[in-house]
């Protein structure tokens, strides 16, 4: 697994980043939230100079593994590193954090040249679709029956509903360009590929002591077979946004 998905399934979502926002030999990337690097990589990939920062340690040591020659550290995204960048990422960061605005404001001021907009300067978001755009909707529906009542969203869309989006960034001083849409097939070559990290992650683990692994294992099966390839495999498709945006003059 990698991160959210199987492994390689962000590579169209880190592609449609990088063209959004025109990276390009010598452009320098902050990536806030850069994980175990996998943005990074493909950032430098295309010739840029990456800075990433994440609040694990751990993702960060195998950040710099995998992008030797990317400069990474241990640090929170409202509290970036001083720019100006021509690029800030934040790739599906926003839905972790307790503040989105103030993660946004933070990315704009690292676009910025001493507070003053700078030509050029890019700032790019993507989060999840809505539930229903995404086929991985069905792990959930899965362990439905033996999960609880979800937590409550406080009145508000959550930040992966476009308008909210929008919103969150306007209201962090971004001038927003465009919202794009990016689908990203989540591929597992059989039930043992399909089953096993969800079996070992913590939720997993946690119903499978309620349901037991048979009743766990059977449901989601059922609730994947009409996902099933003619080669055997799943292939869920799921829908990303991308946000790109200019620093404003006083975020």
């Amino acid at each position: 697994m990698d991160g959210e998905g199987p492994r390689g399934w962000g590579a169209p979502l880190h592609a449609a980043v990088l063209d959004a926002t025109a990276v390009g030999p010598g452009a320098s990337v902050l990536d806030l939230g850069c994980g175990a690097g996998a943005f990074a990589r493909a950032a430098a990939d295309r010739g840029a100079r990456v800075t990433g920062i994440d609040t694990d340690p751990a993702a960060v040591g195998r950040a710099a593994v995998a992008v030797p020659g990317a400069d990474f550290a241990v640090g929170s995204a409202e509290h970036p590193p001083p720019g100006p960048f021509d690029v800030v990422a934040l790739v599906q960061l926003l839905m972790h954090v307790a503040d989105p605005v103030a993660v946004l404001t933070a990315a704009g001021r690292a676009g910025q040249d001493g507070g003053r907009a700078r030509a050029g300067a890019v700032v790019a978001a993507t989060v999840w679709g809505r539930e229903q755009e995404c086929d991985i909707r069905v792990f959930g529906e899965a362990l439905a029956p033996w999960l609880g009542a979800r937590p409550g969203q406080d009145g508000r869309p959550p930040v992966t509903d476009p308008d909210r989006l929008r919103s969150v960034a306007e209201r962090a001083g971004l001038v927003v360009e465009r919202l794009e849409e990016v689908v990203c097939p989540f591929d597992y070559a059989d039930e043992d590929e399909l089953l096993g990290p969800l079996f070992e992650s913590a939720l997993g683990r946690a119903v499978g002591r309620r349901a037991g692994p048979v009743a766990l294992r059977a449901a989601v099966l059922r609730g994947v077979q009409p996902y099933r390839t003619p080669a055997g495999g799943y292939r869920l498709n799921n829908l990303f946004r991308v946000l790109v945006a200019r620093p404003g003059a006083a975020t």
